[in-house]
């Protein structure tokens, strides 16, 4: 089966279960072992994992199940067994070979900034609120090209990222006020660890005018993190949709 989940990542340490504190597959996996009767080989199997404080509107999940169940039911019954902060949106049956993480062709997130003069109590967690030197929001578009198309993205990813391929292509990127908010989209096949938050906080640097778009290519080819900044927080992530060409 394959579900789409929807999750404010506030209160959880991440997606992927971990041997202390509380994490979304945790507490997804829990909630398909209850339903299948206490057996724990029952367990999900995500599009990839998002870090701690990340939030997601469109995450992909899989699993097994020897149920046979109409969709909607599935909804109803494992939203009944969930915490609120997390909710499956929709359920569908998918063909047996099919993988939430091998099978995706593309992830899009969203990130976004705050502008209000006074960051409300109820995105504190939801959106990062830029309280001084606001951004020249048109200096930070002008950059967004220089991220699109296929590059070694090492520069633009943690230092602890596992993978020695650091080759990602970016198909989209932009960035546009909305409302009191800056918010920046971005999807392309895949992203590596911290890709969309080092991304996100060399944006906001040029539109501070702490860096010029004309660096960015020197700061590819150096492949060395510690040239492109800060990594922007993660409370301002969100996972809007995984895409796949079966399933």
């Amino acid at each position: 089966m394959k579900a789409i989940l929807a999750y404010d990542g506030s209160e959880f340490l991440g997606y992927q279960s971990q041997p202390k504190g509380r994490t979304v597959q945790q507490v997804v996996d829990r909630a398909l072992v209850k339903m299948h009767k206490g057996d724990e080989r029952i367990h999900s199997v995500a599009s990839g994992r998002t870090d701690a404080g990340v939030h997601a509107l469109g995450q992909v999940i899989h699993f097994d199940t020897p149920f046979t169940i109409p969709n909607d039911r599935w909804v109803v019954a494992l939203n009944t067994l969930l915490p609120k902060d997390v909710r499956v949106l929709h359920v569908e049956q998918v063909p047996a070979d099919f993988h939430a993480r091998y099978d995706a062709t593309g992830k899009t997130y969203l990130y976004k900034w705050s502008l209000a003069r006074v960051h409300s109590p109820f995105e504190r967690h939801q959106s990062v609120h830029l309280d001084r030197l606001l951004p020249d929001i048109e200096k930070m578009q002008q950059a967004t090209d220089c991220f699109v198309g296929t590059h070694d993205f090492t520069s633009f990813c943690s230092s602890k990222t596992a993978t020695d391929n650091r080759v990602r292509t970016v198909r989209h990127l932009s960035v546009e006020r909305v409302g009191e908010e800056i918010h920046m989209t971005i999807e392309g096949d895949g992203f590596l660890y911290n890709q969309v938050r080092t991304i996100a906080g060399m944006l906001l640097a040029i539109g501070r005018g702490w860096n010029k778009r004309e660096e960015i290519p020197e700061i590819f080819a150096a492949k060395d993190r510690k040239k492109a900044g800060k990594t922007a927080p993660a409370h301002g992530v969100y996972l809007m949709n995984v895409t796949y060409e079966k399933g």
